[in-house]
């Protein structure tokens, strides 16, 4: 349960970046509340994940989760750069993820 807790804080993670993006430094206030809810519902379930996880896997894989969700976000919906060189730190970025969870 801890694995699944900690995999959807990593998504809550790109959910409140990309709102405070939005937030537009928070003068928009749908977007800050949407930041602020993803917020706390991410760090608590890291909090969560972290009883059973060990920190510095818990932590890497969430910022991982957050990191690869949040550029993402930004080549799909902001039209931010998709060149190859960023793409294939995104992988290795993925790749880093998948390599901690199977080492744990």
């Amino acid at each position: 349960m801890a694995w699944i807790v900690l995999i959807v804080s990593g998504v809550l993670e790109t959910v409140w970046a990309s709102a405070l993006s939005q937030s537009r430094g928070f003068t928009r206030i749908g977007p800050a509340i949407v930041f602020g809810v993803a917020l706390v519902a991410s760090m608590a379930g890291l909090a969560y994940a972290l009883r059973e996880i060990p920190v510095g896997t818990g932590y890497a894989i969430w910022v991982g989760i957050g990191a690869v969700g949040t550029a993402l976000y930004g080549i799909f919906v902001l039209g931010e750069s998709a060149s190859v060189a960023r793409l294939l730190c995104l992988v290795a970025i993925v790749a880093g993820v998948v390599g901690l969870k199977l080492a744990h």
